[in-house]
């Protein structure tokens, strides 16, 4: 997408508000790979899924600087939550301080790990999940998790197209990021149990639903 298409999107859609537009400046200011935050467009989608799918419970993997879980926040209705895990402990002070000060914090539970030893012992049944953590174990993740979202429910993954690292037939066996994004697709391309989709949004973002029967 050039620039100048990419602006105009930008100028045709919701505005992000006020206080994540500072979240963005503040996270390509003092972290590392500031490009990971979702940004404008992705967390007005993500903003806008939440609105159509209105989970009462929502996970998200994955923080980061916490842009994808205001985003989704904003949009959860009265008494829902978001429970959202992040790997790196070096990431707390920062997310504690934009969570806790943000218009949404009494929705956003904080969880500092690895998902796949937080989240199975959460015993929670799952409305919507939104993944966009390490991608070398979203095959694990998309095991670990299936059982425990309801039938009708959503997962929803990003990076699933990975830079178009995706096509290379024999990635080498050091890459095992794109290795991962590889098998997680296949997994869910082959699960008869599941609809999906995949949307050409940023580096690829899946939609994936849980069938009812």
């Amino acid at each position: 997408m050039s620039d100048g298409l990419d602006e105009y999107i930008l100028r045709h859609i919701d505005a992000e508000g006020n206080y994540l537009h500072a979240l963005w400046r503040d996270t390509q200011l003092r972290l590392a790979y500031g490009q990971m935050a979702s940004g404008h467009l992705q967390g007005r989608m993500l903003k806008m899924l939440v609105r159509m799918i209105r989970p009462r419970r929502l996970l998200e993997l994955g923080t980061f600087s916490g842009y994808s879980a205001l985003s989704m926040a904003e949009g959860l209705e009265d008494g829902a939550e978001l429970h959202t895990v992040e790997v790196f402990d070096e990431l707390e002070d920062f997310l504690r301080q934009w969570i806790g000060g943000s218009p949404w914090a009494d929705r956003i539970h904080l969880h500092i790990g690895d998902a796949l030893d937080i989240v199975p012992r959460m015993d929670m049944v799952w409305d919507m999940v939104f993944v966009d953590a390490d991608k070398r174990h979203y095959a694990d993740y998309y095991r670990m998790l299936m059982p425990r979202i309801r039938p009708g429910g959503y997962l929803i993954a990003d990076n699933t197209l990975w830079y178009g690292h995706v096509l290379e037939q024999h990635p080498r066996e050091s890459d095992l990021q794109t290795r991962g994004i590889q098998a997680f697709n296949d997994m869910v391309a082959a699960d008869p149990h599941v609809e999906k989709v995949i949307l050409p949004l940023r580096d690829g973002l899946t939609v994936i639903r849980k069938k009812e029967s």
